[in-house]
């Protein structure tokens, strides 16, 4: 058995009574977020204090006396701010102490970056399939898609920019891992964007671009939004459009990275993948977006947690000179990113250059096999169906 932490998430639909409820909440817990900031500022600054967590809820009492209208938000959500200001001070420290970039001191939020409230313990419960029941709040009604596993831990009430509400249960779940149907069947993954990936039996999946697709559109939109005048009606609704078009480009993307890890760890025993720097990646001037689109970290996030689960074995091999050593005979054969074929000079190798990593990932983490091939004939007409089902395909 394994313990893990899994997220569901659900769809509200409030009231209209409910969300300007909702929007009250996040104005007061936003108020006392940055005046707990302020309060931990001052602390500092005039007695080289530090307050912590139990400090900050004492202030919290405090504050409730100035400000009646923090007694209409649940106790335990206002404590979870004192929560938050904390993990910002800490991550800040941890910034500080690795040196790398802008460490980024913490900053006052305003209320539209501030989406969420948490309630850490209790204050919430289901009353049927439809209705989830919040303190101070009332009976919204939710869509229950799927049973809420394991204990939850805690639940995180969000807006989206585009105005949606959703709750957001953080469950402990003990996951029974399973032996896979395919143990000996193994392959090699090399990311790119040429093609999203190039697999290791010569099978490639495209790369669909949807930021690419939709960028026309969204160049319309922001430049819509741009000769608006701020504060008025026209531009809240201009902001509108260009937050439902980057949405939609967000759900195509999880929706085609979800099915194309599923696919995989369903196919593959061993799947080995290049441990990549993405974050000194994006630096690049021009590939930055690209890269950005291709969503490469959230893919390997989907395949190692939906591998724990379906027996699947994630090997992580260093990207170091896999795009130059030829996988046959391990020699170096430089060649500029612009160079899209592979020519050995040694051994006269002559594929593609994507291929020639895909398995050279695949040999170094020692996982080559025979099976690797006879699996590629039975899963490439399967992957095609799997994407051109996808709504995002479509």
């Amino acid at each position: 058995m394994l313990s893990t932490q899994r997220m569901f998430k659900y769809r509200l639909y409030p009231t209209s009574k409910q969300v300007t409820i909702f929007e009250k909440n996040l104005s007061v817990v936003c108020f006392l977020y940055n005046k707990l900031l302020e309060a931990r500022i001052k602390a500092y600054k005039n007695g080289k204090k530090s307050l912590h967590k139990f400090d900050m809820n004492n202030h919290i009492v405090k504050l409730k006396r100035k400000h009646p209208e923090l007694k209409g938000v649940h106790s335990q959500v206002l404590q979870n701010v004192s929560d938050r200001v904390d993990k910002a001070y800490q991550n800040f420290f941890r910034r500080v102490k690795e040196r790398k970039g802008k460490v980024g001191f913490p900053r006052f939020k305003s209320f539209r970056r501030y989406k969420s409230i948490t309630y850490p313990q209790n204050g919430h419960a289901f009353i049927n399939d439809n209705k989830l029941r919040l303190s101070k709040i009332g009976d919204v009604k939710t869509i229950l898609h799927r049973p809420i596993q394991g204990k939850i831990k805690t639940l995180t009430i969000k807006r989206t920019p585009t105005g949606k509400w959703f709750a957001v249960f953080s469950c402990e779940i003990s996951v029974e891992t399973q032996k896979h149907k395919f143990p000996d069947n193994k392959v090699g993954i090399d990311v790119g964007l040429e093609n999203f990936a190039t697999l290791s039996n010569d099978v490639k999946i495209e790369n669909p671009r949807y930021l690419i697709a939709s960028e026309r559109r969204l160049k319309i939109l922001q430049r819509r939004l741009s000769k608006k005048t701020k504060g008025s009606a026209s531009r809240r609704n201009a902001r509108l459009n260009v937050a439902k078009l980057h949405e939609l480009i967000a759900n195509q993307r999880a929706d085609f990275l979800h099915k194309l890890s599923r696919f995989f760890v369903q196919r593959y025993g061993t799947i080995a993948v290049e441990d990549l720097n993405i974050k000194n990646m994006v630096r690049h001037p021009y590939l930055a977006k690209h890269i950005n689109d291709a969503s490469w970290g959230t893919f390997f996030r989907n395949l190692t947690y939906k591998a724990e689960e379906a027996g699947c074995e994630i090997a992580k091999v260093s990207p170091n000179k896999t795009s130059i050593t030829c996988s046959q005979c391990r020699t170096d054969v430089p060649k500029t990113l612009a160079v899209r074929w592979h020519r050995c000079p040694n051994c006269g190798l002559n594929i593609h250059r994507d291929l020639n990593s895909a398995k050279l990932i695949l040999s170094k983490a020692d996982t080559v096999g025979t099976t690797e091939f006879q699996a590629c004939e039975e899963g490439s007409s399967s992957l095609g169906a799997i994407l051109e089902s996808s709504p995002s395909a479509k």
